[in-house]
Order: structure tokens, then sequence, then C-alpha cells
């Protein structure tokens, strides 16, 4: 049974974007099932791919998986050669601890920009704590970059950068403010080809 990974609306669901990354990096076949969450029936619909009541959440031979980390370490194990975390141990802690990070921290980031790439934001949700939460994220980048040499934070695309991906957006739509280094993150995530396809699909829900 192939893998199937049903997600919110694509404009504005950051957790689903996470596991399509690490999806379409992995090279596994795999179906996208959206659930648009703007709907009488959308608590109906999602109750019946899964009992926890959550997005993203994927199907895999009768093994239902929710939580996007928790997604994203089992394609990982489904598909090693795809070296989703860094193989050095060091490196592989590091990227999990700002995974861990990103998955619980950054409320006010989260509570001001929010994620939407389709509308122009630039200049709003500039809160102290949002702005403070931006400066975090990005040291975080300016770190691991440093370190790797880029592209990506750990060199080559990790579950690291799904992770940090929905917040590359948020920068944009909101006009964060980016130095050289994080605008070329930025612009590095952007390009992936399975971002774009997020962004088209995202474009077409309007």
């Amino acid at each position: 049974m192939a893998l199937t990974l049903y997600v919110g609306n694509k404009r504005g669901s950051s957790w689903s974007l996470r596991p399509y990354l690490a999806l379409a990096h992995s090279g596994l076949a795999f179906e996208t099932v959206m659930i648009r969450l703007d709907r009488d029936t959308t608590r109906a619909e999602i109750m019946k791919v899964n009992p926890a009541g959550r997005l993203p959440v994927v199907h895999h031979d009768g093994l239902v998986i929710w939580d996007s980390l928790a997604i994203c370490e089992y394609v990982n194990e489904l598909a090693p050669d795809a070296q989703l975390w860094p193989a050095d141990r060091a490196q592989r802690a590091r990227a999990r601890a700002i995974c861990a990070e990103m998955h619980s921290g950054f409320a006010a980031l989260r509570q001001n920009m929010g994620m939407d790439l389709v509308a122009d934001h630039r200049g709003e949700g500039h809160t102290p704590a949002a702005l403070a939460d931006a400066a975090r994220v990005m040291d975080i980048w300016r770190e691991a970059l440093a370190a790797s040499g880029g592209p990506f934070l750990f060199g080559r695309f990790t579950i690291a950068d799904a992770m940090f991906a929905p917040v590359t957006t948020r920068f944009t739509t909101y006009g964060v403010d980016l130095d050289a280094t994080c605008r070329a993150y930025v612009d590095a995530v952007a390009a992936l080809p399975a971002m774009q396809a997020w962004r088209r699909d995202a474009q077409a829900e309007v």
C-alpha cells in the first residue's frame, strides 16, 4: 500500500508542509490528499483518517502516524538513502535539537505571523516578541549555515530544513528584514521543486 499524506489547506497549513517536503525529498511514492480546514465537514473528515483529530497524518500499510516530526522520522526510516538526517552523529544531534525547538517554540511568531503563501502582509505582525522569535530563528540558521557551508542548514536538505521551511515563507509574507546569509537560505528553500509545487497548489486554492 502506498503512502498517503493527508494535509490541510496548502495556503496556511505549516505543519502539513513539513512532512510533505520530507516525503518529496525521500523519493518514495506517495499521494497527497487535502482536507480543507474551513468547511462544516472538516472535523468529521479529519476524524475519518485520524482519531486524534489532527492534520497532517500519514497512512501506510495500516499504520496511522500523526505529528509532523514523527512523520518525518518515519520517512527517514523508510528511505535511509535519502539521508534526511546528517550522517555525522554530532550534527545529527544538533539537527534534532533545532527541530525540537522549532516544534515546540516560537509561539509569538506563530501567533503574529501565521503562514500565508498567498497574501502580502509586509510590515504586519512585527511585535517585539515575534521579532525576538525571528531573531532566534535567524541565529539558528546562521550558526548552522556557517558550520555546513550551505545552501541548506546541514549542507544538503534534511528534516531540519523541512521543519523550518514554513518560517522562510512567513519571513517573506511579513517582510522580516534578512541579512544576506538568511536571504540566501530563504531563496534556497523557495527554489526547491517540491516547495514550488506546494505554492502553486496554494495559489490555486484562492
